[in-house]
């Protein structure tokens, strides 16, 4: 072990308030789910050069690039209309918490 199991990611306790608020809240049929983003085109990134927000997005398994508020807007849509969807979790992050091989 490596002695770290005391260690609480903030994204975990989301999913975990997520869950709870869901199950709370489904006698009144109001779903919660969230979304937990990754690395995406924002006002505070685009101030950075360009070679730096390339090399960015190129930790970014698939797609390469940064996320953008369409991608954002396009899950939350589909969240809203999918009335079975209820308690989750999703990540919008290009498969960027799988790490490197």
């Amino acid at each position: 072990m490596s002695g770290d199991s005391h260690i609480i990611e903030p994204a975990d306790l989301v999913h975990a308030m997520t869950l709870v608020a869901a199950r709370d809240l489904a006698s009144w049929a109001i779903r919660v789910n969230t979304i937990a983003p990754g690395t995406f085109d924002t006002p505070m990134l685009a101030r950075l050069r360009e070679d730096i927000r390339q090399s960015i997005a190129e930790t970014i398994p698939h797609p390469r690039r940064l996320g953008h508020a369409a991608d954002y807007a396009d899950l939350a849509l589909a969240m809203v209309r999918n009335p079975y969807l209820n308690g989750e979790t999703v990540r919008l992050d290009g498969a960027l918490r799988m790490g490197p091989r």
